[in-house]
């Protein structure tokens, strides 16, 4: 059974740090791209980063550009996203999906994990 599980996630002040993982099981990681989205409830899912499958290319959306870091460790089956300088705009459900290449658009993805929520907050 395919299966994505994202972890981490919790409540942090603004300015505070966080690492969520996304565990695969039944499939190798590392041949897929894996994308990192977002939602809050009445918006669209949004896309915040990316990594390749092929070169390890990394991809970040604008809002989080500078703070937040994706990296993948193929022994342990795992993406992360190291998320720094956290603010109160980045609360949202965070999710995990594979695709084949890199894409802002979710309808680009096939296996997607349940999601971990993220608050930040004072």
């Amino acid at each position: 059974q395919l299966q994505l599980v994202e972890s981490g996630g919790g409540l942090v002040q603004p300015g505070g740090s966080l690492r969520l993982s996304c565990a695969a099981s039944g499939f190798t990681l590392e041949h897929y791209a894996i994308g990192w989205f977002r939602q809050v409830p009445g918006k669209e899912r949004e896309g915040v980063s990316c990594i390749s499958s092929s070169d390890g290319s990394t991809y970040y959306g604008d809002s989080v550009k500078g703070r937040f870091t994706i990296s993948r460790d193929n022994a342990k089956n795992t993406v992360y996203l190291q998320m720094n300088s956290l603010k109160p705009e980045d609360t949202a459900v965070y999710y995990c999906a594979t695709g084949r290449w890199c894409s802002s658009w979710p309808t680009d993805y096939d296996y997607w994990g349940q999601g971990t929520q993220v608050t930040v907050s004072s």
